[in-house]
Formats: structure tokens, C-alpha cells, sequence
């Protein structure tokens, strides 16, 4: 069961994170480098840091030049979560890679990293509407609302957990094949954003 083997692994680094809750904090990777456990905490990881940067860039005092800045970063961000996703399609095409394809094997509207990238991403919220919830200088309908929706995220969760292990399953017996699209990101791009191309000439 995949996606129960990494939400424990995202729990931690979002764990991790908010000892010192710095989106400028290094990053202190406890799995060994090259394994599938490293890769998932440096995911989630970037998630992690990312979510904090649109918190304090909806600051409404914050100053431009700062906003600008961050806008850049959480730009960046966006690449390597793309990339990390590849990465982890990569595992995943590799460890497959010698399952017979049924000849009437379907496509998934996405692919199981995607799927982990979005459990990634509920991991954060969860931990966050948790933090509401539980908020002691919050109103008691603050935190009961926040309740409510911390339930709904827990159901979100047990569902996902579900359908990435049936996705799973199906690729390993055949019955679905994967195929990664490489994410062709235009903004970073100066060959295809407009502004930056036209600002080379």
C-alpha cells in the first residue's frame, strides 16, 4: 500500500518543518539519498515550504519588492515539485517496468505520482486544519467549524488512500499502463514565455 507507507513519511516532514517553522530553514533529510523514502520527504518538503510562502506573500502589508521576490521563489518552487514528481513517476516506471500490459489495459487520468503529489498536499492541510481545530485563543464555533472540515479532510484521505492503492494494483497486474508527460512549464521558460524572450531581444 503505497500511499499508506508515504503519508507517515509526510507527516514527518511537516513535523520536521514546524520545529523551527522557517521557510529559510535548511533541510535535514533523515532517509538515506537515492531511496524512495528520501525522495518522498524532499517532496513533501518543498510542499511544506511552499505553503508558508503563500501565507506570508498574502500578507497585506507586505512590501512589493518582497512580494515580487517570494513570487519568484514560490515560481521556483513550482519547478521543482513538477520535477520531484518525475522523479517519483520514475520510480514507479521502473518498478513496473517488466508487467505484461493487457491488451485491453486503460489509462489513468493521471499518474500515481500526481495522485501522491496530491496527498502530499492533503498531508499539509490536515496538519493545518488540525492547528485550527485545537486553536485554544480561537472562538469554540471557529474551532468547530474547522472541526468539520478537518473530518471531511480525514475522509478525503481514507479515500485517497484507496484509490492509489487500486491504481497501484492496477498497473502491477496490467490491467492500467502509465505514461508520463513530461510537465512542459512555460513561464521559467525564455524560449516559450513571450516576456522573456522578448526582453533577450
Amino acid at each position: 500500500m503505497f500511499a499508506e507507507f508515504a503519508f507517515p513519511i509526510f507527516e514527518q516532514s511537516i513535523k520536521d518543518y514546524h520545529i523551527i517553522n522557517d521557510v529559510y530553514q535548511p533541510v535535514l533529510n533523515p532517509f538515506e539519498k537515492g531511496s524512495v523514502e528520501h525522495l518522498l520527504y524532499a517532496k513533501n518538503w518543498v510542499d511544506t515550504v511552499q505553503w508558508h510562502y503563500e501565507d506570508i506573500v498574502r500578507d497585506p502589508n507586505i512590501d512589493p519588492v518582497a512580494a515580487l521576490d517570494l513570487k519568484r521563489k514560490i515560481d521556483a518552487s513550482n519547478q521543482v515539485r513538477t520535477d520531484m514528481v518525475e522523479y517519483i513517476d520514475g520510480y514507479f516506471l521502473q518498478k513496473y517496468a517488466h508487467v505484461q500490459v493487457k491488451p485491453n489495459a486503460r489509462i489513468n487520468t493521471e499518474s500515481p505520482a500526481w495522485a501522491i503529489d496530491r496527498l502530499s498536499i492533503l498531508a499539509l492541510k490536515i496538519y493545518h486544519m488540525n492547528e485550527e481545530a485545537t486553536r485554544e485563543e480561537a472562538t469554540a464555533e471557529h474551532r468547530a467549524k474547522c472541526q468539520e472540515k478537518l473530518n471531511v479532510l480525514l475522509d478525503q484521505k481514507n479515500d485517497m488512500f484507496i484509490s492509489i492503492s487500486q491504481l497501484v494494483e492496477d498497473i502491477e497486474n496490467g490491467d492500467k499502463f502509465m505514461k508520463v508527460y513530461k510537465q512542459m512549464k512555460m513561464y521559467n521558460d525564455e524560449d516559450l514565455n513571450p516576456v522573456l524572450y522578448q526582453n533577450k531581444k
